[in-house]
């Protein structure tokens, strides 16, 4: 699969991307971005609950490392924030993008709106059970650019439970791919 991902998904809208955008999604390969992110956290236990199961980073704001592997028609994220570490495996099935974050598997209809990617869950599944869509209508997540910058904007809360976290910064993407971190 020599198509990168994200232009799988979104298909010929993907060229009316902005140019930092396509550039993060093109690339292939091992490639580290860094930039500034700034995360807030809901208070509510059962959020604290959710945000352990999918691994969302900590409250504060700071540095952002973002890992993105892309290689065999999938791509393997990992954010580094605050000294915490969000993987996620992304991969294409039924014009979906899907994403395996923690315990919880996400399925997102991904739309171009006024040059930016817009992700709106459309399945869930915890610990592989279906859970209903509509829990997640408030989870969106936003990709644009500004300044030359790749933005993401995402946030997520759930009916009754309110806020899990909103995290929203920018990344330099100019970077080409960099060797893998020693471990």
């Amino acid at each position: 699969m020599s198509t990168p991902l994200f232009q799988r998904v979104l298909g010929a809208e993907f060229e009316t991307l902005p140019s930092a955008v396509k550039a993060l999604h093109t690339a292939s390969g091992h490639r580290r971005y860094h930039g500034q992110v700034e995360v807030v956290r809901g208070g509510n236990p059962l959020a604290r609950l959710f945000a352990w199961a999918t691994r969302l980073p900590p409250a504060g704001q700071g540095e952002v490392e973002v890992e993105i592997d892309a290689s065999g028609g999938e791509e393997r994220w990992t954010r580094h924030i605050g000294g915490h570490a969000m993987p996620s495996r992304l991969w294409e099935r039924d014009g979906l993008l899907c994403e395996q974050l923690g315990l919880v598997r996400f399925g997102f209809r991904l739309t171009v709106e006024q040059g930016a990617i817009v992700w709106r869950v459309e399945r869930v599944a915890a610990l592989g059970l279906p859970l209903p869509a509509h829990w997640f209508a408030q989870v969106l997540a936003r990709e644009s650019e500004a300044d030359g910058r790749y933005l993401f904007d995402v946030a997520a809360a759930i009916p009754m439970i309110g806020l899990l976290v909103r995290y929203r910064g920018w990344l330099r993407v100019e970077q080409a791919a960099m060797p893998r971190r020693a471990t």
